[in-house]
């Protein structure tokens, strides 16, 4: 809001600045021609119409509205709308059929080494990249839906793609279809917020090396790898959900290499696995729901220093899983569905440990083949047989203050 309320200021400080209109009843019928007529500070209105003039180009602090949702078209063979000036804002378009090209990367819109820029209230659909920021700062990309149509990542680019940027604001857009929804790699301080991002080839939302970035109250669902955060420090992660990512290299949430970060109040529902953590350190994850995935957690031997406390597991194939015997991390206060142990003194903690590693856990963990004895006697047999004398599992991977009932999350 502050970044509009800036832009707003800055397009008023014209007396002179008018309004110039382009469609079929006007007198200028072609963007680039009204375009050309602009000045610094003037709204461009384009009537509804479909407009095919190759590669527009906006080089000037304008106000570029559609009235009537015109198409503009890039035919398959144009990148269509470049921005390459501060300032300017794009709303009320439906930006279409954009060029398809893996080292240009042509886009429906994309905004070039600029500040201050608003995309906003457009439809893009059937482009190579959707929205495509390039070393930006203080840009707002909100309210937009983005659909593709290709069948695998060769095909596709991102919905919305932000490269060496900074202090960016993602807002309630809608992305389905692309190769990776969002995707950051160098962008600092920014924020995703309310964000739809689904139907994804690759991934719903994608970091590398992007720090102090905050992600709130998004939907990830049913994106071929789930979320992948990596190489990245710092990041916020609250009250997202993430649901039906399934595949055999498929997660809710992949962490990578991630660091000093806080996963706070998410939903993970119906994964191949909830949180991957490798190489991961200093992170807390707290207060989250993890229910009906394959695993809950899977969470690596060189991940260390990590609080996982006060969360809920619930119908989970397997809890927790991991490839090692060292154990480096804190387990506190959650609550297991399966942990079948007693509260004497009534203070809704369990009076036994808890272990939630269990044995078939690992037997997976080294030869996956064995997954086909799940549910068998054997596998339950030995599970009850390693509650009553540990052997196998790592005697610390345990929770000494598991809960007795869910928390209400």
């Amino acid at each position: 809001m502050k970044y509009f309320l800036i832009t707003i200021l800055l397009f008023s400080f014209s007396l002179n600045a008018t309004t110039i209109h382009v469609g079929k009843n006007y007198p200028i019928k072609s963007v680039k021609e009204g375009i050309a007529l602009t000045k610094d500070g003037d709204t461009l209105m384009v009537h509804g119409g479909w407009y095919k003039e190759g590669n527009i180009i906006i080089d000037k602090k304008i106000v570029f509205i559609g009235k009537g949702l015109p198409v503009l078209d890039g035919e398959k063979k144009h990148e269509v709308l470049s921005i390459k000036s501060d300032s300017v804002v794009v709303e009320g378009f439906k930006v279409i059929k954009s060029a398809y090209a893996t080292i240009t990367d042509p886009c429906g819109i994309k905004v070039y080494n600029s500040k201050y820029v608003i995309i906003q209230n457009n439809v893009l659909d059937d482009n190579f990249f959707g929205i495509y920021l390039q070393n930006c700062q203080k840009c707002t990309i909100k309210n937009n839906r983005l659909k593709a149509y290709g069948k695998d990542e060769q095909q596709l680019g991102n919905g919305i793609h932000c490269w060496k940027s900074n202090d960016i604001l993602i807002i309630a857009n809608t992305i389905d279809g692309h190769r990776d929804g969002i995707y950051f790699e160098f962008v600092y301080d920014s924020l995703i917020w309310r964000n739809i991002s689904v139907n994804n080839v690759r991934y719903g939302l994608h970091f590398m090396f992007s720090h102090s970035d905050t992600y709130i109250t998004n939907v990830f669902r049913n994106n071929g790898a789930g979320v992948a955060v990596m190489y990245s420090k710092d990041v916020k992660m609250f009250n997202n959900t993430f649901e039906e990512n399934w595949g055999d290299s498929a997660y809710g949430l992949l962490l990578k290499d991630i660091s000093d970060s806080y996963i706070f109040n998410n939903k993970f529902i119906s994964n191949t696995s909830a949180i991957y953590v490798e190489g991961g350190s200093r992170n807390k994850i707290e207060k989250n729901q993890f229910i009906s995935n394959g695993w809950g957690m899977k969470i690596q031997a060189n991940c260390m220093d990590n609080e996982i406390v006060n969360n809920n597991f619930l119908k989970n194939t397997f809890d927790i899983s991991t490839n090692g015997s060292l154990v480096l991390n804190t387990f506190n206060n959650n609550y297991w569905d399966k942990y079948e142990g007693y509260d004497i003194n009534r203070d809704g903690v369990g009076d036994v440990p808890y272990h939630p590693l269990s044995l078939f856990a690992v037997l997976v963990e080294s030869n996956p083949s064995t997954m086909l004895l799940y549910r068998s006697f054997m596998i339950t047999l030995l599970d009850k047989s390693e509650k009553v004398l540990p052997s196998i599992t790592p005697d610390n991977f345990i929770d000494n203050k598991p809960l007795m009932k869910p928390l209400p999350l």
